[in-house]
């Protein structure tokens, strides 16, 4: 098995000059941590709620800054990576995907912090972000981000509930979820994050008669129906009684916007 490598923004543009695989290290050496699960535990001491816009922050800066927990969360990819998803049952295999995603963006902001933004991290030269770096292994195939969320999520497990699990570590996106997904609630999970973000200024705002979308509902639009009623319609399903009766009225989709900014704590910027 490869071990997770770290990966820089320095790194990433010599790779993409010279056009060298240098994102995975094989480590003879690495062990896979005794209590896995201490991760996801540990992540709770580094997140604060934003109640201003219901978001959930992360504080990189103190991340960025402790060996011993950046120790944890190594490990825990390290873990799943050892793990088979082809033996897991559906929801156990969801879960287990986005929580790969999710660890794995989380110590890829690390690895780079301070930065404002998750896309100015890399995948090469001239692509933004580092989704399509090939940042782990499973099963002895090397993926990236865009491979786990496109290529195994979206594609073998058709749902738009995806979209609500996966974390891009931005404001716009739906929040971290907080520990891990989990096949035993997973459902349950799904539709909490679903409200919370739809019922967020970061889901949907109402300016006037007129609503502002997240940019999530057009650039995966095929997902959520082909239509703005179609997006409606999944909208009201875990809309507030507030927001519900708002949109029950003759009112238009007016725009999409979306918040790259990162989700850090306010009281860790970048410097």
């Amino acid at each position: 098995m490869f071990r997770y490598s770290k990966i820089t923004i320095g790194a990433v543009l010599t790779a993409s000059a010279i056009g060298s695989a240098i994102f995975f290290t094989q480590n003879a050496s690495a062990k896979p941590s005794m209590c896995p699960e201490t991760w996801p535990v540990t992540m709770q001491s580094y997140i604060e709620r934003d109640l201003s816009n219901n978001l959930i922050r992360i504080n990189y800066a103190a991340l960025s800054q402790s060996s011993e927990a950046k120790k944890m969360l190594d490990d825990y990819i390290d873990h799943l990576q050892s793990l088979n998803p082809e033996k897991m049952s559906p929801d156990e295999a969801i879960a287990f995907w986005a929580n790969l995603y999710n660890a794995v963006t989380i110590d890829v902001i690390v690895e780079n912090y301070p930065v404002k933004s998750i896309k100015e991290i890399k995948s090469s030269l001239v692509n933004f972000g580092p989704w399509d770096l090939k940042l782990v292994t499973v099963n002895d195939k090397r993926l990236s981000l865009n491979d786990i969320e496109h290529g195994i999520l979206r594609k073998q497990y058709p749902s738009l509930m995806i979209h609500y699990m996966v974390n891009c570590a931005s404001i716009g996106c739906p929040n971290i979820k907080v520990g891990e997904w989990r096949a035993e609630t997973l459902k349950d999970d799904q539709v909490q994050a679903a409200r919370d973000f739809i019922n967020s200024p970061r889901g949907v705002s109402l300016i006037g008669d007129s609503l502002v979308l997240s940019s999530i509902y057009k650039w995966f639009k095929e997902d959520f129906g082909t239509t703005e009623s179609n997006i409606l319609e999944h909208i009201k399903l875990y809309a507030d009684p507030d927001l519900s009766i708002k949109l029950n009225k003759d009112i238009k989709i007016k725009a999409y916007d979306y918040d790259w900014d990162l989700n850090a704590t306010k009281t860790s910027p970048p410097s």
